[in-house]
């Protein structure tokens, strides 16, 4: 099942989308829905963020390619940090450079989206509090992360968190391709099966921290192609079974 949120007369509401088809849904995805029988033209509508967390927890560090890139050490353990809810934005949606930096890159990755609320979360009972699955952008001022030593500002000016464009239900995260092009070209490319720590794993894990809630998101980390994200450019995120996300770029 896909499902997503759209502006329908001005307003948010969830939505079942089959081919190019939209199907407005009475309740909360979370909980229980049901048709209101209005389908729409895909076309028609304007998606918005398909979820609206309470918080963001990302990974750095997952895949091996990346630590390469930036010379790190392999983690004993997942490397987490947080985004703020006002960083999200949708499908199509610009993300804005902010004055304050002078190097923003493009991070593209496999988003996780909670169902229910979980606290100490076994492994393997991880994946009855998942929702779906999603793209996500951790959208990040490279120079201020590097600058200030821990990574919040850098991580957390609004519109450095693109998720979209809907959740998938019923797919297994475990060989998902990803890719990511920027202008048309292709900078990143690997798969969710190079992951250092699985989906699974990082719910389980981040649930023995803090207490999850339906909707939350895990995004869960990089591989290797990270880049500079320039005023007018067109980033794409695009992964197997899922879809593809694209945002432009404004200064």
């Amino acid at each position: 099942m896909i499902l997503g949120r759209a502006l329908i007369a001005g307003q948010g509401k969830y939505v079942k989308i089959n081919d190019d088809k939209v199907e407005i849904l009475n309740g909360d995805i979370f909980g229980e829905i049901n048709s209101s029988g209005k389908i729409l033209s895909l076309t028609e509508v304007k998606l918005l963020p398909p979820v609206l967390p309470s918080k963001i927890i990302c990974v750095g560090l997952n895949y091996r390619d990346h630590i390469d890139e930036f010379k790190h050490q392999l983690p004993d353990e997942p490397v987490i940090f947080l985004k703020p809810p006002t960083a999200v934005i949708g499908p199509l949606d610009v993300i804005i450079l902010p004055q304050e930096s002078r190097r923003v890159d493009y991070e593209g990755e496999l988003a996780v989206v909670i169902k229910k609320e979980g606290r100490n979360v076994k492994e393997e009972e991880a994946r009855n509090f998942i929702l779906g699955y999603t793209c996500a952008n951790d959208v990040t001022a490279r120079d201020l992360q590097r600058k200030d030593g821990q990574w919040t500002r850098g991580k957390s000016f609004d519109t450095f968190c693109p998720l979209g464009p809907w959740i998938v239900t019923e797919i297994e995260p475990d060989n998902l391709g990803i890719e990511t092009y920027l202008n048309g070209e292709l900078r990143q490319k690997s798969n969710t099966s190079k992951m250092l720590f699985h989906p699974y794993f990082l719910v389980s894990f981040i649930s023995k921290i803090m207490t999850l809630k339906p909707g939350d998101v895990i995004l869960t980390g990089t591989p290797s192609g990270v880049g500079k994200l320039t005023h007018g450019d067109m980033v794409e995120v695009k992964i197997s079974g899922i879809g593809s996300l694209r945002n432009f770029v404004k200064a």
